[in-house]
């Protein structure tokens, strides 16, 4: 639920703040004041399109902040605390939304910066904004569509889906096998390139890290002589060897004759003992190195034969390098690259005839999800337009009826087809939503049948329908009583309050027929007090409520018969939640 709205530097707006209530919430105000804007800053608060021409050039930034409660959306709140905002000690977050005069947009989710599409995550799941564009949007049949399916429930949902990764498998297949007929001589063209190279990369045979071990083997070849008089020496000055003498004392023994010595005075300073103890850690660790160093010495070959042959494989790897990748394990991963794009280009008769097996039996398994599909949509279709109806007879049009028709769905150009199935990624069907205006009337698309004050209604209707099956929390309802007035109007204030027992109802309305079921009044309502003409939204309660009441049935505030009218309706309004 959405708690607190506030916005600043939007439009009319310069810093308002509506405190909203978990029922159903009428903003009015009169043309002009900014009723719009609390729509349109409640689009940028969940993920809408900034447009900057609606930030005022003072301050040169518009900000809509919004607190939101997030009781039984457990999901919700995990994915936000994963992307590092944080919940209030009552579960409640912050959202909030920056755009400036030149057009920079910045959003914040629970005291975090996050990207914008985070706002709209937040906004699909808590969120459901209807206003004339989405009177426009019911009109295409991909929405028509979409809305049958929500409706007809999870498990139609569950079986939406396997459809849709049977689908996306079949055209992967079908897509495959066309490329592959299709382009079968650049496909061989490439296949006998792409050959020639791992040819010449399986004889050498390269081998991960070879060139550094080779580089390395070639110095110790190339300067073996240096590197043996170097080791002997060391070797000679630790331990001694053949040609040491008593005048050329070695390491070892010097070392030895210090440990002796100092184990000579130890019964007399037990410090001496401890540093000869050390000192015959340091003759062990001269020992070990000492005879590492005659181990190397024995490594060490001045082989001519070796050398060339290193030679001539540190070219062969050049070779490959040159033509393949930079370095040895890039010509590694060019040849594992190249043995995968080789299975791709395969154009044999044997794997063409095994992927028209695999085209065909996943053909069959899309045809049967897209009947089940028709079928479930079609009955869903039969509960959907009778329930519509009925809301319809409470909107003032007792005789309309509301007719959604499954129908075949039409081929696009070049899409491939299952038979004389026209299937697509949602399936065989298109929806169509047909009114019957009166009895008698013919069944006409709502884009030819509906006036708009129809389609309002209409609308209207759908979203009652939909709120009895869950969805979104907060529903923001734009003037969907356009054209609407008289008993109409009475109806969908009805409605509107009905649907505010389960849901929290905003609704943006020129009606005060609809306004009286509120159980929160705001009123925009403009300055023109100072140079700039700016709007705020105030609470209205009791006598205030009546004088807007009155104000909106006869632009007369102040007329005792229009306050006594409004009152009237005030009273009925209430009895009727009431009951």
């Amino acid at each position: 639920m959405l708690e607190e709205l506030r916005i600043t530097g939007l439009g009319v707006i310069d810093d308002t703040t509506l405190r909203l209530t978990a029922g159903m919430n009428a903003i009015t105000g009169e043309t002009g004041a900014g009723k719009t804007m609390v729509v349109t800053g409640l689009g940028l608060l969940f993920g809408g399109r900034a447009d900057a021409g609606r930030v005022r050039s003072d301050p040169g930034r518009a900000m809509v902040e919004g607190r939101l409660t997030l009781d039984g959306a457990d999901a919700l709140q995990t994915r936000i605390t994963d992307a590092g905002g944080e919940l209030d000690d009552d579960g409640s977050v912050l959202l909030s939304r920056t755009v400036t005069i030149e057009g920079r947009s910045r959003a914040h989710v629970g005291g975090r910066s996050m990207p914008v599409a985070m706002l709209g995550e937040v906004g699909e799941h808590l969120v459901a904004v209807h206003g004339q564009q989405d009177q426009l949007r019911i009109l295409r049949p991909a929405e028509q569509r979409g809305q049958l399916d929500r409706y007809a429930g999870p498990e139609h949902e569950k079986l939406l889906e396997s459809y849709r990764q049977a689908y996306a498998q079949w055209r992967a297949v079908v897509d495959d096998l066309a490329d592959r007929r299709r382009n079968a001589r650049e496909r061989s063209q490439e296949a006998d390139l792409l050959k020639l190279g791992l040819d010449e990369i399986s004889r050498v045979d390269p081998q991960p890290g070879e060139d550094d071990d080779l580089k390395a083997e070639v110095q110790r070849l190339e300067h073996a002589e240096g590197l043996r008089t170097a080791a002997a020496l060391a070797a000679q000055a630790l331990a001694g060897g053949v040609e040491a003498t008593d005048e050329t004392p070695d390491a070892t023994g010097l070392i030895g004759t210090a440990r002796r010595t100092l184990e000579a005075q130890a019964g007399v300073d037990p410090a001496l003992g401890e540093l000869a103890a050390r000192v015959e850690e340091a003759a062990t660790l001269v020992g070990d190195v000492a005879s590492e160093l005659s181990a190397y010495l024995g490594t060490l070959d001045a082989d001519p034969a070796r050398l060339e042959a290193i030679y001539e494989r540190r070219a062969a790897l050049r070779a490959l390098t040159r033509k393949y990748a930079d370095d040895v394990e890039g010509v590694i991963a060019w040849a594992e690259h190249a043995r995968t794009r080789l299975a791709a280009l395969d154009t044999s008769d044997e794997l063409l005839d095994e992927l028209d097996k695999e085209r065909l039996r996943l053909a069959a398994q899309v045809a049967e999800l897209a009947g089940r599909l028709t079928a479930a949509r079609t009955e869903a279709a039969s509960r959907f337009g009778d329930e519509v109806s009925v809301e319809l007879a409470g909107l003032a049009m007792p005789h309309a009826r509301v007719e959604i028709v499954v129908l075949p769905r039409t081929a696009g150009r070049d899409e491939p087809a299952i038979d004389d199935l026209a299937v697509g990624p949602d399936g065989a069907d298109e929806i169509e939503i047909r009114l019957i205006a009166h009895p008698g009337a013919p069944a006409l698309p709502l884009q030819k049948g509906a006036s708009g004050g129809e389609l309002s209604r209409v609308m209207l209707a759908i979203e009652v329908v939909f709120a009895g099956a869950g969805g979104p929390p907060t529903l923001v309802f734009d003037e969907v009583d356009a054209g609407v007035g008289g008993q109409a109007a009475v109806e969908i204030g009805r409605r509107l309050a009905r649907l505010a027992r389960t849901h929290q109802v905003l609704v943006v309305t020129h009606l005060p027929q609809v306004a009286a079921f509120a159980d929160r009044h705001l009123v925009v309502a403009k300055d023109t007090g100072g140079a700039i003409t700016t709007s705020g939204v105030k609470i209205v309660e009791e006598t205030d409520r009546a004088r807007e009441l009155a104000r909106m049935l006869a632009g007369l505030p102040d007329s005792d018969l229009g306050i006594a009218h409004a009152e009237e309706l005030l009273a009925v309004a209430d009895r009727e939640k009431r009951g």
